[in-house]
């Protein structure tokens, strides 16, 4: 008995004694027991668990409304429900993984690198998942769309996205390993947010009543943003490029804006769409491609 005090204190306060005189324990103490067992076998502990290291890690604004939609993408997770799939429901079934993966993906900005990665590599989990008549692993197919589903959220223009999905896509039916995914990944974010800071330099640029700029000041900026890449050619990694063309200095930008500005060449102008597409055309000319 001493023991059983011992090993159940909070037991041995509300045990009772049976008609022979040995300690029984309470309903109350084994029913929660039992519900934690339940709970613990089941897997809603560890789910619980991971949850909320995801709210750690992501610290979102909202954490009530992030833990909804984690749930919700939740249920999305295949292999479990993987293999009734015969289309049209493997086709559902699909969109359900790049759905899931998507959101993944941006539970973390690529800046924070261990996050991103980590979540990298659950996305590429959840869409290497197999299914009845499917080998694990992930296809070019699968890849290429996903890349075109990032693009396409990021608002990005088609004709300033096409050169690098063309670059860093995988034939349909090719494996595609994780380095190359996480390498895919990592370049099509970077290259949104470039697109958007070259937007707002743009914007900068223009003459307000003409929604346009003056060719000559465009195409200094652009000339003076090549040169902060060039200089960058050594780390070789999408990131480092957006942080060389982060580091363009209003001294450089205005020196190089006056100067074209000074010169005789009568002036015409640089739409929005043109800018942009020279400006992601330079970042786009020192990825790899797929080999």
């Amino acid at each position: 008995m001493a023991a059983v005090e011992k090993r159940r204190p909070a037991v041995a306060a509300v045990a009772g004694f049976t008609d022979s005189g040995r300690p029984a324990v309470s309903r109350t103490a084994a029913t929660a027991e039992s519900e934690e067992d339940f709970l613990r076998q089941v897997g809603v502990t560890e789910m619980l668990r991971a949850a909320l290291l995801k709210v750690l890690e992501a610290r979102p604004e909202e954490p009530i409304a992030f833990l909804a939609h984690y749930f919700e993408n939740m249920g999305l997770r295949s292999p479990a429900n993987g293999g009734a799939g015969e289309p049209p429901g493997q086709l559902l079934l699909q969109q359900q993984r790049l759905g899931r993966a998507l959101w993944h993906l941006r539970l973390a900005h690529h800046s924070q690198r261990t996050a991103f990665n980590n979540n990298v590599s659950v996305a590429y989990a959840c869409l290497s998942a197999s299914g009845r008549k499917k080998k694990p692993g992930l296809d070019g197919r699968t890849y290429s769309e996903l890349l075109k589903r990032i693009c396409r959220d990021g608002e990005a223009p088609e004709e300033v996205v096409a050169p690098l999905l063309h670059k860093i896509q995988c034939r349909d039916h090719e494996a595609v390993p994780l380095d190359v995914f996480r390498a895919g990944m990592l370049t099509c974010f970077v290259l949104l947010e470039f697109v958007a800071r070259a937007g707002a330099l743009y914007q900068l640029l223009e003459d307000p009543t003409l929604a346009v700029a003056d060719r000559r000041v465009g195409q200094a900026v652009l000339d003076t943003l090549e040169g902060a890449l060039q200089a960058s050619d050594a780390a070789a990694t999408p990131s480092r490029y957006l942080e060389a063309g982060s580091r363009l200095g209003p001294d450089s930008l205005a020196l190089a804006m006056d100067r074209a500005l000074g010169a005789r060449r009568p002036g015409s102008p640089m739409t929005r769409e043109e800018f942009l597409e020279k400006a992601a055309a330079l970042f786009i000319a020192k990825v790899k491609p797929v080999a």
